[in-house]
């Protein structure tokens, strides 16, 4: 694929400015079948044990940046995760990968469980990881500075097909460049040589060069420009398109979610507030948190912006080494009653399919006060 490959835009829907996308169709791999679910996450927890004052002798509080996620994956489709910065997103794709270890609950991978009681098998994890791989977000902090390009798209290689010959594998590597649209004339160059998206690039050859079925993408345009952005983003679209992958996509850009993914899970302080497909939570959202997420990203018609109705938050989010009783979001929800401080809100079946909210004022007649007209 080329650099210039952005010719299409794509109505971002809610009054969200476009996001020009090449080939394909609109909105996630809308072209492959969807299939059975090849990960499944039930109740997963995430806690650290931290200082509570400046020495490491202070006593220790608990910090839950994952508290009880539960959500699968199926063949061939993408989920997008989302949520403002600390609300427990990258965590959470890290503990599924092994990156980070796991308080309790479960994580399935196919027919293997990978995580049982916050356990991993070796033998699960094994086969873990050359099934699932992951992009990270910082495109050249993820690429090793001493090595080049090849050694860099070899490497997996020599891990999860030690028994491929030396002409193969070069010819596997090359492959795989070519279809992320670089080449063989970049093999015995380095990272530093590259720009952020090339580099991007190149993460995601190394990624996909072991044929994995899921590829788990850590906020992968964030650090990128917004132009770069829409390229990667296509390049993902129909690298999964050809090779048949399922991703688990994370992000804080809702207009690039919407414009990757089928299914959108909404995280806040590491529970999971709403989970849909992408019609149903952007045209339709449930949980005033989404609202107000939704609410937040402007429109591109000032004379829309000047009078269009917000969803309104208040005060600051809170620790997430002191949550509050009850719902996480009751501190700054413009919904909230007093039961919604007495327990954790269970999530809520809503109509057909798999959609759920985890909000007990599901289905009531919103507060008043809680959206207004916006004057600029």
């Amino acid at each position: 694929m080329s650099e210039t490959a952005t010719q299409r835009t794509v109505d971002m829907g809610n009054g969200m400015a476009g996001m020009p996308l090449g080939g394909g169709a609109a909105g996630g791999n809308a072209g492959a079948a969807v299939g059975e679910s090849v990960l499944t996450v039930r109740d997963l927890k995430v806690h650290f044990r931290v200082p509570r004052g400046a020495y490491p002798w202070s006593s220790k509080a608990t910090l839950r940046a994952v508290d009880g996620v539960s959500f699968e994956v199926r063949r061939g489709e993408t989920v997008g995760l989302v949520g403002e910065s600390g609300c427990g997103k990258s965590t959470l794709a890290r503990a599924i990968i092994g990156l980070t270890p796991v308080t309790a609950g479960s994580v399935r991978w196919r027919d293997t469980e990978t995580v049982s009681d916050g356990r991993r098998p070796a033998s699960a994890m094994e086969r873990l990881r050359k099934d699932v791989q992951m992009v990270f977000q910082d495109p050249l902090a993820s690429l090793d500075p001493r090595m080049t390009i090849e050694q860099i798209v070899t490497e997996p290689l020599k891990v999860q097909r030690p028994g491929l010959g030396r002409d193969e594998t070069r010819a596997r590597v090359v492959t795989m460049l070519e279809r992320v649209g670089l080449g063989a004339h970049h093999l015995s160059r380095y990272a530093h040589e590259f720009s952020g998206g090339q580099c991007q690039r190149i993460g995601i050859a190394r990624a996909l060069v072991g044929e994995p079925q899921l590829v788990i993408c850590d906020e992968p345009v964030s650090a990128l420009d917004v132009s770069i952005q829409a390229q990667i983003v296509n390049l993902l679209r129909d690298l999964q398109r050809e090779l048949q992958l399922s991703l688990l996509f994370v992000a804080h850009d809702l207009a690039v979610v919407k414009a990757i993914s089928q299914r959108v899970l909404v995280m806040y302080l590491g529970r999971v507030m709403e989970l849909g497909t992408r019609h149903e939570v952007y045209g339709s959202p449930q949980h005033p948190y989404t609202r107000a997420l939704l609410s937040a990203v402007p429109r591109p018609d000032p004379a829309t912006e000047r009078t269009r109705t917000h969803a309104v938050l208040t005060g600051e989010m809170p620790s997430p080494l002191n949550l509050p009783s009850g719902c996480a979001f009751r501190t700054r929800c413009p919904e909230a009653i007093g039961a919604c401080a007495e327990e954790v809100p269970q999530s809520i079946s809503r109509g057909t399919g798999d959609r759920r909210v985890a909000c007990i004022r599901v289905g009531a007649e919103p507060v008043a006060s809680t959206v207004h007209a916006v004057s600029r």
